[in-house]
């Protein structure tokens, strides 16, 4: 699928929205994707799912990892659709880590799947937790890639968007006064 087909199956979902918010970056921005939204139709989610497991397919990887809460549905649906485990890791005390007994060997090469990438802080975050036992990291994966920094890993998207981010005291919404919305799961300071 093309950027401009991607971005009218978000549209078509809900998962593209406009408005005045608070991203888990800690960052305002006037747009956000909810891909949640995304998997509340799983037919409509398996076609992107699909088109992003091609893509990654020589990886040869053996887990897909995705940080909670974003990446639990979506590693889930890559890792089915490339016939390997799946995990997921979550925050505890501040860091991410794995837990409810999920063990990943040593030596496994592993594709962290993120919902949608801002900073990327989430899924470095998730990598430096990977690497530090001693799995190899193959690569970041994504829904959607807002345009952040660039990674120290390849990076690997199905819709990129240069979505416009602001400070608090930058913002052009607070400015002018519109409320803000907090969609995401991760609490910011």
């Amino acid at each position: 699928m093309n950027q401009d087909e991607v971005l009218k199956v978000f549209r078509d979902s809900g998962a593209f929205l406009e408005g005045h918010f608070l991203l888990s970056s800690g960052l305002h921005s006037g747009q956000y994707v909810q891909c949640a939204r995304l998997f509340e139709n799983p037919q409509v989610a398996e076609k992107l799912v699909k088109d992003l497991a091609a893509r990654v397919a020589s990886l040869q990887v053996d887990w897909v990892i995705g940080p909670a809460m974003g990446g639990i549905l979506f590693a889930y649906a890559l890792a089915r659709e490339l016939k390997v485990r799946n995990a997921f890791t979550e925050r505890v005390s501040g860091a991410m880590t794995l837990r409810r007994g999920f063990e990943i060997p040593t030596g496994s090469k592993a594709l962290i799947a993120e919902d949608v990438l801002t900073t990327g802080g989430s899924a470095l975050e998730v990598a430096r937790y990977l690497e530090s036992r001693e799995v190899k990291v193959m690569g970041i994966t994504a829904l959607v890639d807002r345009g952040g920094k660039p990674l120290t890993y390849p990076t690997y998207s199905l819709l990129k968007l240069k979505l416009e981010t602001a400070t608090q005291e930058t913002c052009s919404l607070c400015q002018q006064g519109k409320p803000v919305t907090k969609p995401g799961s991760r609490v910011t300071a």
